[in-house]
């Protein structure tokens, strides 16, 4: 009991400390992409791949966004990691997906890459080629934010209250970020079956 207690008031700390105004960004930043017929290619490595899968399908679904997540797609990406090598294969994914500077760049992390030392050097490869080509970037990380504070147009920073749990409270706080967005006024086209239903009774 005590430490689900803990667990769930962290919860409620990092929600109170939010940073409002860069979600509010991010939000009119995916509806710019989408406003001007751009795609969304959402990245991420271990959760955060899972999670990107999750938004790009959310995005699709409720925002009416053309999104992609790279790791959707098993095959094609381990290819370009055999052929390119680790660092390169998100990037290499990107060009072969023709990005351009009407699309939009969507990064989940923990710490937000890293090149020394290094860790998830691919999305910190994949953001600067979104940069070179013109195309917005974005992302939900933890920590300092890392390699993608600094490169990225905008970046949404959950707030770190116990560093111990930095991981799962980021990756939790990432579905609350993306499903917001989808949700919003701005950015929300369809309304889930559930709620639906229950506007229907």
């Amino acid at each position: 009991m005590e430490y689900t207690r803990q667990y769930l008031d962290e919860v409620a700390a990092i929600a109170q400390q939010f940073p409002v105004r860069a979600v509010e960004e991010l939000v009119r930043l995916v509806a710019g992409v989408r406003d001007q017929g751009g795609r969304m290619f959402v990245l991420g490595i271990g959760g955060g791949a899972a999670n990107a899968s999750h938004a790009a399908a959310d995005l699709r679904t409720f925002a009416e966004v053309e999104a992609y997540a790279a790791t959707d797609n098993v095959a094609a990406l381990t290819a370009l990691t055999n052929d390119r090598g680790w660092s390169a294969s998100l990037a290499a994914w990107l060009v072969d997906s023709r990005l351009c500077d009407r699309d939009g760049l969507l990064v989940f992390s923990v710490g937000g890459g890293s090149l020394r030392p290094p860790v998830s050097e691919n999305l910190v490869e994949a953001l600067r080629l979104a940069k070179e080509r013109g195309a917005v970037t974005a992302g939900v990380v933890g920590r300092d934010g890392g390699l993608t504070a600094e490169l990225a147009d905008v970046c949404v920073i959950v707030p770190t209250v116990a560093a111990e749990r930095v991981t799962p409270h980021t990756e939790s706080f990432q579905a609350a970020v993306w499903h917001l967005a989808v949700t919003h006024p701005v950015l929300r086209r369809k309304t889930a079956t559930w709620e639906n239903l229950a506007a229907s009774r």
